[in-house]
């Protein structure tokens, strides 16, 4: 029996751990993947106060460290169902069952796909998600990095250091990007972009040769030969396993300001709540006062 299931090892996560810890709450921090959530695989964070620039795995791997220096337990595990019975959750997983006296839903976002045919068969293949994880392996190629936000330009400022060439493609005809990134971006030679383009298809068999795209003002089609394609067009929530026991808001769970679900003692926290600003600060801030309101809760 667990004071406090956490399910979901970001930031916001490992913090409602540290609280919580410190608090002395015995605690139980469930993750599927990696600790460390989306930050971990951001090349650099430099937004955060205090700190003039880290690496996202560097700096999840701090707070880590950490929490488990208080005494956190921790199972790499896929959170499956959570019930609750008179005043007690059991947390269900794809090895084990798990009890506790409260949860926190720290579940974060998955990363959004393009839906185009043949995209999940070349992932792996030349088709990514994530440049910090795979950017190497295109070490002196021509890639293409799909998105017009931070995420995007992060991945083609980072890929432009060992890349051939880096060619931004979007959907729109500007930018929604801070404009730090923006700027730095103009500055590399190697990375040009090109507005107002919708994928169309994956080229290339049994790996990819390049894409197709149309472009939304002219309907011309446009071939970019490449070898790599990198794709950054947001995020997604995946809280439908939780909806009996939460109010959900286009995937998002509804919580009050003291991060709060519907159902007693289940709290979330970051990016899987309803929120207008996601950033590693705010699901750090959202872990501090679920910590405490769990700690009221528990007496």
């Amino acid at each position: 029996m667990y004071d406090l299931i956490i399910v979901g090892g970001g930031p916001g996560g490992m913090t409602a751990a540290l609280y919580s810890l410190r608090a002395g709450i015995k605690v139980l921090i469930l993750e599927k993947e990696i600790f460390g959530g989306q930050i971990a695989i951001s090349p650099r964070l430099e937004n955060y106060p205090s700190i003039k620039e880290i690496s996202g795995m560097e700096f999840s791997n701090n707070l880590f460290e950490q929490i488990i220096s208080l005494g956190a337990e921790f199972n790499l595990e896929d959170v499956l169902t959570i019930t609750k019975d008179e005043d007690i959750f059991t947390v269900k997983t794809n090895y084990s069952e798990y009890k506790a006296k409260s949860v926190i839903l720290a579940t974060g976002v998955e990363h959004r796909q393009m839906g185009i045919p043949r995209e999940g068969e070349l992932v792996g293949k030349g088709v990514s998600y994530c440049a910090t994880c795979d950017g190497a392996f295109y070490k002196g190629e021509d890639v293409v990095v799909i998105g017009d936000a931070n995420s995007a330009l992060q991945y083609a400022i980072m890929l432009s250091n060992y890349c051939s060439s880096v060619k931004i493609c979007t959907l729109f005809d500007k930018w929604f990007a801070d404009q730090y990134l923006v700027n730095q971006m103009l500055t590399k030679k190697n990375i040009s972009y090109e507005h107002n383009l919708s994928l169309v298809s994956f080229d290339g068999n049994p790996e990819l040769t390049g894409l197709t795209f149309r472009n939304t003002k002219t309907n011309e089609l446009l071939k970019i030969k490449c070898k790599g394609c990198f794709i950054a067009i947001g995020q997604i929530p995946k809280n439908e396993q939780f909806a009996s026991l939460v109010d959900l808001d286009k995937g998002y769970i509804v919580t009050n300001e003291n991060m709060e679900t519907k159902t007693k003692g289940l709290y979330a926290i970051g990016d899987c709540r309803r929120k207008d600003v996601r950033q590693v600060v705010t699901a750090l801030n959202d872990g501090a006062i679920a910590a405490v309101s769990v700690s009221k809760y528990l007496g």
